[in-house]
C-alpha cells in the first residue's frame, strides 16, 4: 500500500493536485483564524490568507512537486518572484473572469450559489495555468 502511494506521488500532476488541496486548506484556515481572532477586515484576512497560501504553494511546489535543484540567492529570489508573479497574473483572471463568464450567459447557480459554474471554470482554468506557468517558466530545468 505505502509503495503504491510513493508511486502515486511520483506522479507531478497528482504532487501538484494533492499540494494545491494543501494550499486551499491553509487559505481557509489562516483567514478563518484571522477573521475569528483579529480586527482585520475581511480584505485584510483574505489578502494575508492569499499571501500564506501562495508562500506555502511555492514551497511544496519548489521541493515536492518539481524537485527544483535552484542554488545561490539570485537564482532563488528570481525563481520566488517568478512563482509570486504568475499567481498574482492567475490571480487577477480568478478576480475578472467568473463576473465576465457570467454576463457572456454561464449563468448556472448550483447550491444556490449564483454564478458556481462561470467560477468553476475559471478555478479548473487557474489551476491547469498555474502548473503550465510553473512547469514552464518558474521550475523549468534550465535554471540554475
Amino acid at each position: 500500500m505505502i509503495t503504491k502511494v510513493k508511486k502515486l506521488f511520483k506522479n507531478e500532476a497528482v504532487s501538484y493536485l494533492f499540494w494545491g488541496v494543501g494550499a486551499t486548506v491553509v487559505n481557509w484556515i489562516v483567514y478563518t483564524v484571522l477573521s475569528f481572532a483579529s480586527p482585520y477586515s475581511m480584505v485584510i484576512c483574505n489578502s494575508i490568507a492569499w499571501l500564506a497560501a501562495v508562500l506555502f504553494a511555492y514551497i511544496t511546489n519548489r521541493f515536492f512537486v518539481f524537485h527544483s535543484k535552484t542554488h545561490g540567492l539570485t537564482a532563488l529570489l528570481r525563481e520566488f518572484f517568478l512563482f509570486i508573479g504568475a499567481r498574482v497574473f492567475t490571480g487577477l483572471f480568478e478576480i475578472f473572469l467568473p463576473s465576465l463568464l457570467f454576463r457572456l450567459g454561464i449563468r448556472q447557480s448550483f447550491l444556490s450559489i449564483e454564478g458556481f459554474w462561470a467560477k468553476a471554470v475559471v478555478t479548473v482554468l487557474i489551476i491547469v495555468l498555474n502548473y503550465i506557468l510553473s512547469k514552464l517558466i518558474v521550475f523549468r530545468k534550465t535554471h540554475t
